[in-house]
């Protein structure tokens, strides 16, 4: 079961209150802002900056 479009709607990152997509691989929210990464776990958003994971940026090609 995936998460529903009425909870996606609601849900914001708990730390700068910012939106939050699924991942494409559905097993995690991120935050558009600070690129935070919450884990979804048996369906369920675990919405805590502590279990959040920062998502790394690409080098930057030269």
């Amino acid at each position: 079961m995936a998460i529903s479009k009425e909870l996606l709607a609601i849900l914001a990152c708990p730390l700068c209150k910012e939106e939050v997509v699924l991942e494409p691989d559905q097993n995690g929210l991120k935050c558009i802002k600070c690129r935070r990464i919450y884990p979804i776990r048996e369906d369920i958003p675990v919405m805590l900056v502590d279990e959040a994971r920062i998502e790394e940026q690409a080098p930057a090609s030269s």
